[in-house]
């Protein structure tokens, strides 16, 4: 099955931006929805955005409308979320997830049984 591999977490000012991106190991990736969930500390999980697999749609939360965007490359395997604007609260170690033909309604953390290490944000006001 796909494995993931985020990466571009960072420090960064509020009001500034920050790129992550999820990597995936195998082709059949394009076959996978995937979603950007977070987690800051004391808090549970939470669903950030997603993208279905075939490409017609994502979805946001709330926090994340406006803000954030997230897109993906089939051919390539990966898909990225763009913050921008980012505030303190947007602090957490943010994960990829994926789950097989996933619709974009399923947002929360047991409807994706894939994964990745997660990477750490920290924006500092």
């Amino acid at each position: 099955q796909v494995q993931l591999v985020e990466s571009g977490g960072g420090l960064v000012q509020a009001g500034g931006s920050l790129r992550l991106s999820c990597a995936a190991s195998e082709g059949s990736f394009s076959r996978y929805t995937i979603a950007w969930f977070r987690q800051a500390p004391g808090k549970e999980r939470e669903f950030v955005a997603n993208i279905r697999w075939s490409l017609d749609s994502s979805y946001y939360a709330d926090s994340a409308k406006g803000r954030f965007t997230i897109s993906r490359d089939n051919v390539k395997n990966f898909v990225d979320l763009q913050m921008n604007n980012l505030k303190p609260e947007d602090t957490a170690v943010y994960y990829c997830a994926a789950v097989r033909h996933g619709p974009v309604t399923w947002i929360e953390v047991t409807q994706y049984d894939i994964w990745g290490q997660g990477t750490q944000v920290t924006v500092s006001s």
